[in-house]
C-alpha cells in the first residue's frame, strides 16, 4: 500500500453508549487505514461494532453515543472535530453511504426520479454555491473552533453523565455507606462541570471572535463578487436577448421566426443555466446514473414508484443515489444482506465495477466471509468492539490465525469441502461488563488460562497481517486450524495452480 493515497484514518476509536443498564462498550481501540482505490471489508457479527464504527465516520452516532477516545483523519482533518458546517460539505459528498435495506433509505410515496435528484435541487442555487465557496474557508475555521469547544464540553457532560447513570445502574448492590460517598462524588463531579465548561469556553472564545471578525470581512466581499458576477451575466443575457427580439421582428418566414424563437428558448435556458441547476439537469445526471447502475429503461422507471421495483433494483436506486454527488469514499453497510444470492452477487459485481470505474476507496461491511471473498483487498475482522486480526484478502483466506477468523470460515457453506459445517458455539458477550480477557475466549475450544486473564495484543504475521491471539505467543502451545478450513484452503490452492 506504499505507492497508494491514504484517504483515511480511524486511530485508536473509542465509541460508548449510555444506555438505562450501563455503558455499552460498543467499540474499543479501533484502528485502521483506507488507501485510495481499494476495499477494506469489516466483518463480524451483529453487534461487534462494525456499522457503530462507519456510523462514527459519518457523523450519525445517536444522541447517546459517547466518543470516548481516538480520531477520524479525513484529507488531514479529524471529523471527530470539524463543525456541522463542514460536515454538511463531507457527508454524502466525499464520504457517501448505503445502508442495508433499501425500503428504509427510500421514501415508499415519492417517485424515484425525484429521490435521486432531491439533494442535487435542494443545492441548486449556483449563486448561493458561488458564495459558499468563497466564505468556506473562513466559515470552517470560525465554526470548527466553536465546535471543538462544544465537542469538549458535551464529552465533558456525556462523560459525567455516564458516570451517574453507571452509578444508579450499580446502586443496588451498594451499601448506605457506598451510595453516600458516590452521592458525594457526583456532586463533586457537577460542580467541576461548571468550571470546566467557564475555562473551555475562556480558552476558545478570544480566537473565535478574531475568526468571526475574518469571517465577517470574507463574506462582504462575497456578497459583492457574487453579485457582480449575476449583473454581468444578467447583463450579457439581455443584450443577447433583445439581439434575438430584433432578429425575430425582422423574420420574414414563419421558418426564420422558428428558428429564432428557438434560438431565444436555448438562450433562456443557457442563462437560467448560469443563476441554478435546472430540473432538466439534474434528471439528466439522474437518468445517467441510473444507466451506470445497472437500471434498464431509465426514462420510464425514472417515474415509477419504489414499491414497483424488485429489492435487487431498489438497491441500485440506493446506490445511485449515493453515487449523484460523485463521492471519493463509499461506505456500504451490509447492502446485500436483504437480497437473494443471485441477486446479491449482482449488487457485489455492481459495486465493484463503479469502484474501478470511479477509482472510489470502499468500506464494506458484513457479517459473512464469503461475500467479501472476491471484494475485498484488506480484511478487518472485528469481535466484542475490537479488531481481532487485519491483513490482505489472501492472508485472511489462505493464512487466517485468530480462532474468531477459523470459526468464520467454517461456518460458510462450501460445495467442494467434505467436512461439517461448524456453528460458533455460545452468544457475543455483554459489552456492559466486557470480558476482562480475550472477548472470544469463553465460545473458544482454543483458549488458555491467559486468555481470561488480559487481552491479547497484537502479534505480527507478516508486515501485513496481525493477529491479537495468545496463539501466537511464542510460548502458547501449538495447535492447528479446524479441519474444514484447512481443507478448503487445500482445494482453493489445488484449483489456483490448475488454472
Amino acid at each position: 500500500m506504499a505507492d497508494r493515497e491514504k484517504v483515511l484514518s480511524v486511530n485508536n476509536l473509542v465509541v460508548n453508549f449510555k444506555t438505562d443498564n450501563g455503558i455499552v462498550q460498543a467499540v474499543r481501540d479501533v484502528s485502521f487505514d483506507l488507501y485510495q482505490g481499494e476495499t477494506l471489508c469489516i466483518v463480524g457479527e451483529s453487534g461487534s461494532g462494525k456499522s457503530v464504527t462507519s456510523k462514527a465516520i459519518m457523523g450519525i452516532l445517536s444522541n447517546n453515543a459517547i466518543i470516548a477516545g481516538g480520531n477520524i483523519i479525513y484529507r488531514g482533518e479529524n471529523l471527530l472535530e470539524v463543525s456541522e458546517e463542514e460536515f454538511y460539505k463531507i457527508r454524502g459528498h466525499k464520504i457517501g453511504m448505503i445502508f442495508q435495506d433499501p425500503l428504509s433509505s427510500l421514501n415508499p410515496i415519492v417517485k424515484i426520479g425525484k429521490q435521486i435528484t432531491e439533494a442535487t435541487l435542494i443545492n441548486n442555487d449556483k449563486l448561493k454555491l458561488m458564495y459558499s465557496d468563497i466564505i468556506s474557508d473562513d466559515l470552517i475555521r470560525y465554526k470548527n473552533t466553536l465546535a471543538k469547544m462544544n465537542i469538549e464540553i458535551n464529552t465533558e457532560k456525556k462523560s459525567i453523565d455516564a458516570f451517574v447513570a453507571d452509578c444508579k445502574a450499580k446502586a443496588f448492590k451498594m451499601t448506605k455507606e457506598e451510595k453516600a460517598a458516590n452521592e458525594k462524588l457526583i456532586k463533586e463531579k457537577k460542580a467541576g462541570y461548571k468550571d470546566f465548561v467557564k475555562q473551555t469556553k475562556a480558552k476558545y472564545m478570544d480566537k473565535a471572535k478574531e475568526l468571526k471578525a475574518v469571517l465577517d470581512v470574507t463574506e462582504k466581499k462575497a456578497k459583492k463578487q457574487v453579485a457582480e458576477y449575476k449583473a454581468e451575466v444578467t447583463k450579457a443575457h439581455k443584450k443577447t436577448e433583445a439581439e434575438l427580439k430584433r432578429k425575430l421582428k425582422a423574420a420574414s418566414t414563419k421558418e426564420e421566426r422558428e428558428a429564432v424563437k428557438a434560438e431565444i428558448a436555448a438562450e433562456e435556458e443557457a442563462f437560467e443555466g448560469k443563476l441554478k441547476i435546472t430540473k432538466a439537469e439534474a434528471k439528466k445526471r439522474a437518468l445517467e446514473i441510473m444507466r451506470e447502475v445497472g437500471i434498464a429503461e431509465p426514462e420510464r422507471r425514472y417515474n415509477q414508484y419504489p414499491f414497483e421495483f424488485s429489492g435487487g433494483m431498489r438497491q441500485r436506486i440506493v446506490i445511485a443515489i449515493a453515487l449523484t454527488a460523485s463521492p471519493e469514499i463509499l461506505i456500504c453497510d451490509e447492502p446485500t444482506t436483504a437480497l437473494d444470492v443471485t441477486i446479491q452477487a449482482q449488487i457485489l459485481e455492481l459495486i465493484n465495477r463503479i469502484k474501478a470505474e470511479r477509482n472510489l476507496s470502499c468500506i464494506f461491511i458484513t457479517h459473512d466471509l464469503g461475500v467479501v471473498a472476491n471484494m475485498a483487498d484488506r480484511v478487518a475482522v472485528m469481535y466484542a468492539g475490537k479488531i481481532v486480526e487485519y491483513g490482505t484478502a489472501d492472508e485472511i483466506f489462505y493464512d487466517p490465525r485468530h480462532p474468531y477468523t477459523w470459526a468464520l470460515l467454517s461456518s460458510i457453506p462450501d460445495v467442494d469441502s467434505k467436512e461439517r459445517l461448524e456453528a460458533i458455539p455460545g452468544t457475543p458477550p455483554n459489552m456492559i461488563y466486557p470480558p476482562k480477557g480475550d472477548a472470544f475466549a469463553l465460545r473458544s475450544k482454543y483458549a488458555m488460562n491467559i486468555d481470561f486473564r488480559e487481552q491479547p495484543p497484537y502479534f505480527k504475521v507478516s508486515d501485513t497481517h496481525y493477529a491479537a491471539t495468545w496463539l501466537l505467543d511464542p510460548k502458547a502451545p501449538k495447535v492447528e486450524m479446524p479441519k474444514i478450513v484447512s481443507e478448503r484452503i487445500r482445494i482453493s490452492l489445488e484449483e489456483d495452480s490448475n488454472e
